[in-house]
């Protein structure tokens, strides 16, 4: 995430940043050319200023940070609105609250809602849980297709659920080598240089 609420891959954030190493140039936003924040205080106004403006990445930003530091009802308000704006996965996140009864009531049927609103925008996860929530109703014809969907843009926990559903005689050996083919090509197209890198690096860190 970059200062400006724009997101950026960690390859693309190594790429930027050894392009200013090389060119001895001044650390800048990859985005809005500012320089970074000095302070966790300084980023959080920043965000805050995305937020007046009605960005719905940052409103949904800002709903990460209130969730972490145990403040359901402010993550529930700033991610809700950021839904209404048409963030995806702010819908997700108000689905998960839904789900948890965190910063309101459990809702099944309002935690459904958003969670299809996320998966038909294309969240892998609202996908994936959605296949979920259809197998631990019985439905498992229409949870592999959910399983299948979600593992085709490459989510390995639902391409794990097709294994377990190919085994159990509920995926047909065409579907669950066309979902695998797919898996692959989907985390393939993911992969770069620069991403496995910055990825090595982050891991020794």
């Amino acid at each position: 995430m970059a200062c400006c609420s724009k997101f950026i891959c960690n390859g693309c954030n190594l790429a930027n940043a050894i392009h200013e190493e090389e060119g001895e140039l001044q650390e800048k936003c990859p985005f809005c050319r500012h320089s970074p924040p000095e302070s966790q205080e300084e980023a959080m106004k920043n965000i805050m200023k995305r937020v007046e403006a009605n960005d719905p990445v940052a409103m949904s930003q800002m709903g990460r940070e209130r969730y972490k530091e145990g403040d359901y009802k402010g993550a529930f308000e700033y991610d809700s609105k950021a839904a209404e704006l048409g963030d995806v996965g702010a819908h997700f996140n108000v689905s998960c609250l839904f789900r948890d009864g965190k910063g309101v009531e459990k809702d099944t049927e309002k935690e459904l809602h958003y969670l299809e609103e996320a998966a038909v925008a294309g969240h892998p996860d609202a996908r994936h849980n959605l296949g979920c929530v259809e197998g631990e109703s019985g439905r498992y014809e229409r949870a592999m297709k959910h399983f299948i969907i979600s593992a085709n843009m490459g989510h390995n926990e639902s391409l794990d659920s097709l294994k377990k559903g190919f085994m159990a005689g509920l995926v047909s050996k065409e579907d669950f080598a066309s979902a695998l083919r797919a898996h692959q090509a989907a985390v393939d197209a993911t992969k770069s240089p620069q991403r496995d890198t910055a990825e090595a690096m982050r891991q020794l860190m």
